[in-house]
């Protein structure tokens, strides 16, 4: 048995070694059990509050600690099976330490090296056991650093995700309140609004495919929400497309259009579980996940004032 459960211990780290290295180091790659869990996390709360967005905004913060502590509780158990077959035979205890269960002692002696920590109690004898441990201590030290840069990478991907979204909001406020129409501005301003919104579409896009978690950070303020940003950045991008304006304009107009199908099949091929055909059914499964159908409609009717409260 005891290879048996050595090898369990050892499959188990890898499984988390690889885990932490895609999600960190591998931009675009699926890290299958990091994603699972994230989305099952969505779901779970999808569910449980479909109509209550406050509900469906701790999905993202929730599907983060899920995924850290499934890194951290897979490591600990990999190196309490590692340890479980030696012990208490092959540890030193402390006069007055009592030898607990093989599994229980286990577990101690890989919970306080994980940590750093180290126990006053019990040392193991054989060479090879007082090698593994420093192994987990700097595993373990690894895995919390990723962790930590991993959240310090996502924040700033969701406050461009969300200023995009609130500039698409304004434009389409701006429009309405002056009666003007974006694709018949003068034609280097027309192109350069349809250029950056291009730009910034890709961004998000790329970051998205880079840090798929992030999907899962849902908004209660439509006015940050790119779910409900997206009927009206197409929108724009139609009216731009029309025979009547200037051919950079036309150009721009098209390249937005392209940007906008590519993200839709981001969405459609990575999160989004009923999979539509076309850029426009994409877009509203998107919204529709997020809690946010209909959004873009009534943000682009009401006044800008108004447009302030319907969060």
């Amino acid at each position: 048995m005891t290879i048996v459960w050595t090898v369990l211990g050892i499959a188990l780290i890898a499984l988390v070694v690889h885990d932490v290295f895609t999600v960190l180091f591998r931009p675009g790659a699926k890290s299958w059990f990091s994603s699972a869990l994230a989305r099952w996390v969505w779901t779970l709360l999808r569910r449980a509050g479909p109509q209550r967005r406050n509900i469906l905004s701790l999905a993202g913060p929730l599907a983060m600690v899920t995924v850290v502590l499934f890194w951290a509780i897979s490591l600990v158990v990999g190196y309490a099976l590692i340890y479980m077959p030696h012990y208490p035979q092959d540890y030193v205890l402390l006069e007055g330490t009592v030898a607990h269960s093989p599994f229980v002692g286990a577990l101690h002696a890989s919970l306080t090296t994980v940590t750093t920590l180290g126990s006053t109690n019990v040392a193991a004898k054989p060479a090879w056991l007082q090698v593994v441990g420093p192994t987990e201590a700097l595993i373990g030290f690894g895995m919390l650093t990723a962790a930590v840069t991993w959240l310090l990478q996502i924040y700033p991907v969701l406050s461009s995700r969300r200023a995009l979204a609130y500039e698409i909001h304004l434009l389409a406020d701006t429009e309405r309140r002056l009666e003007l129409h974006a694709p018949q501005l003068e034609t280097s301003v027309a192109s350069q609004i349809y250029a950056e919104l291009t730009s910034r579409l890709i961004a998000v896009e790329r970051d998205l495919v880079k840090f798929p978690i992030t999907y899962y950070f849902a908004e209660t303020d439509p006015r940050f929400a790119l779910t409900a940003a997206m009927p009206v950045l197409s929108e724009l991008a139609q009216r731009g497309r029309s025979a009547e304006h200037p051919d950079s304009v036309r150009l721009r107009a098209e390249m937005l259009n392209e940007a906008i199908e590519e993200f839709s099949a981001t969405v459609l091929e990575r999160f989004v579980v009923h999979r539509r055909h076309d850029g426009g059914d994409a877009i509203e499964a998107f919204a529709h996940d997020h809690g946010h159908a209909g959004d873009g409609s009534a943000l682009r009717e009401q006044p800008a004032d108004e447009s302030r409260s319907l969060s």
